[in-house]
């Protein structure tokens, strides 16, 4: 057989998807409705421009890591791979002098090349993804740090690198909508992905392999060859957040990264994608990845206790958990 059609696999309910989105969509207004009556501060002009700001790295993150969720994985290292990507177009830019567009496609290059090997080691030699990724953390985060020799690399001989993020083309036409770059990014990112995800072939094995992987093998499918791509896939999306983490900071910071993984998964999860797999869309890890950096920048406007935010969003994160379990109980 061949691998021209997904088999047909018990996707659910389309309606207990869109629910938990609207749900979703809902706590967002009421973070920001919330937060806007607490403080005079929330909703200024800049203070919008920093949320979408951190939007845009978790959100890519988010985006990556919505991929391996669907197809019933996980990967634990899209942080520490974001700033090993952050690291190799440091050494691409500022060490070897070469062009900007050669380090940023050095980067998602990297990015691509380590979900790729993530994807073989989860398929081919059958380690559970859980294992697999939290082994790649460690090795992306001591290769970051050996490459860079500890210290941080910045771009100041690459003109216009942090307007990769922080620069607004939509503000030089519109000027009362200074959008930043980065936002747009993530935006083209998550169409990318909606339109992989909805329209082609990966998509529908992405969907498959996350309901019944093996029904999918039984079929005739070269799973391991789907999987690999979707890891692979998800890597270079995070090689988009390494590129856009360094602008947003001129630097390349070899120690940063760890603890970016768990705000892309929260993102993931609490916008309704299952972490069993089989279900799961872009628009609900975009508005997840808006729920965490409205309510993490909330509290900081509030003068919560960092301590306390990471309680919050622990809370938020196994009540998400809790709705899945709930809606697949129904299916």
């Amino acid at each position: 057989m061949t691998d021209t059609a997904a088999p047909a696999v018990k996707t659910g309910p389309r309606i207990s998807g869109a629910f938990h989105r609207l749900l979703a969509f809902s706590g967002l207004i009421a973070l920001v409705v919330a937060f806007s009556l607490a403080s005079p501060n929330f909703m200024q002009t800049q203070n919008i421009l920093a949320i979408l700001q951190a939007t845009s790295v978790n959100g890519v993150l988010a985006i990556a890591a919505t991929l391996v969720i669907i197809t019933g994985g996980i990967d634990l290292s899209v942080g520490t791979l974001m700033t090993f990507c952050a690291v190799i177009a440091g050494v691409i830019l500022t060490y070897w002098g070469l062009p900007m567009p050669l380090g940023i496609l050095g980067a998602i290059l990297a990015g691509t090349a380590s979900g790729l090997v993530s994807g073989t080691v989860i398929a081919k030699l059958k380690v559970p993804p859980f294992i697999a990724t939290l082994g790649m953390m460690l090795i992306l985060k001591g290769l970051s740090l050996v490459i860079s020799g500890t210290r941080p690399i910045y771009f100041n001989d690459t003109p216009g690198f942090n307007q990769i993020a922080l620069g607004s083309v939509v503000g030089q036409v519109f000027p009362a909508v200074p959008v930043p770059n980065g936002v747009m990014i993530l935006f083209a990112v998550a169409l990318l992905a909606a339109f992989v995800l909805g329209k082609t072939a990966l998509g529908r094995y992405t969907f498959a392999l996350g309901s019944n992987e093996e029904a999918v093998r039984l079929s005739g499918v070269n799973v391991d060859r789907w999987k690999i791509g979707v890891y692979a896939m998800a890597g270079g999306i995070v090689g988009v957040a390494g590129v856009l983490i360094a602008s947003r900071l001129n630097s390349a910071q070899p120690a940063l990264g760890q603890g970016y993984e768990l705000d892309a998964i929260a993102a993931v999860v609490i916008g309704g994608t299952s972490l069993s797999g089989g279900r799961g869309t872009i628009l609900g890890t975009l508005i997840g990845a808006l729920i965490i950096s409205v309510l993490a920048n909330g509290l900081r406007i509030l003068s919560v206790a960092q301590e306390w935010q990471t309680v919050v969003t622990g809370c938020i994160i196994i009540l998400a958990v809790y709705a899945d379990i709930l809606r697949r109980r129904t299916l």
